[in-house]
């Protein structure tokens, strides 16, 4: 089993402020990290980290060394990613409050150049064993989810980041949806996460659906039955910035495994709030011996 991910290669460019930027307004940084990121990149990570076997396919620029290093030192097969001459690698600005929390401005780059002929060559040797993972970072993530379809492989999409062509997909291609309140809003029209969950149901019966609440935990919810795990607390959060990617990750390692929602939920829960006690996106992700260790602490 391999978890192939169709997603975004980004350069992150950190920078810690005492509050975000206002219109018009000229802020100084209080300091700076450049670091790698997107993610499709931080996903794949997280999965690899977890244990599972994963293959990145995307597109750089000739500037995208460092971030296929990265994923190479973390077990992650990157013979499929495309450097491109013309055309820049992805990245972020990212903003970094007190609180942790942060703000993000994306520059797509290299990441929306995948065409058709790149999805036939990444997808040609899979087949039902594998699972295909997609974000909304790159382009033609419609066309890659009916591909895999046709081959027998399970699909996860995280929705995320929401725009407006999400919302003419076919969600419905997906065997697994994770969002959370904000991108369950925007499909939905609903703000509760009750009725967020219900209306995605009646849509999707056949999809197994995955809702995330922050400080509020998780819930899972697919054929016919409903669990809710809740989140582990974090007394330091540094910054949250791949906390859902890291969540996400985790939470397919044991999915595509078949294991329980319960300990897909709950393994993916601590692994999240690990990584928001460290500084940056994908050098935050912990490993699964950090992860299983603070788990047993748990019990």
């Amino acid at each position: 089993m391999r978890l192939v991910n169709i997603g975004s290669l980004n350069i992150d460019h950190c920078y810690h402020v005492d509050h975000f930027v206002a219109a018009g307004e000229t802020l100084s940084s209080l300091d700076y990290q450049r670091s790698v990121g997107g993610k499709g990149l931080n996903q794949s990570v997280a999965a690899a980290h977890a244990g599972m076997r994963v293959l990145h396919a995307g597109k750089v620029g000739t500037d995208g060394g460092v971030l296929t290093d990265f994923l190479e030192m973390a077990g992650v097969d990157v013979s499929q990613i495309v450097v491109m001459e013309d055309c820049a690698t992805g990245h972020a600005l990212i903003q970094i409050d007190p609180a942790g929390q942060n703000c993000i401005i994306l520059y797509p780059g290299a990441n929306m150049a995948v065409t058709e002929k790149d999805l036939d060559r990444w997808l040609s040797g899979c087949g039902p064993e594998d699972v295909l993972l997609v974000q909304n970072e790159v382009s033609c993530v419609p066309l890659a989810m009916k591909m895999a379809r046709a081959r027998g492989m399970r699909v996860a999409l995280n929705l995320s980041p929401i725009k407006p062509e999400l919302l003419t997909w076919d969600l419905a291609m997906a065997d697994l949806l994770l969002f959370n309140e904000v991108e369950g809003e925007a499909l939905t029209g609903c703000k509760e996460p009750e009725a967020i969950l219900r209306a995605l149901e009646g849509r999707y019966p056949q999809t197994e659906l995955v809702l995330t609440l922050g400080e509020q935990g998780s819930v899972y919810s697919g054929h016919g039955r409903r669990t809710a795990c809740p989140a582990v607390k974090v007394e330091d959060v540094v910054d949250t910035t791949a906390a859902g990617d890291t969540f996400t990750g985790y939470f397919l390692e044991r999915w595509a495994s078949g294991r329980e929602p319960e300990e897909c939920l709950c393994r993916a829960s601590m692994a999240s709030a690990i990584a928001v006690g460290r500084m940056g996106a994908a050098p935050s992700i912990p490993m699964a011996s950090e992860v299983d260790a603070a788990l047993e602490r748990r019990v």
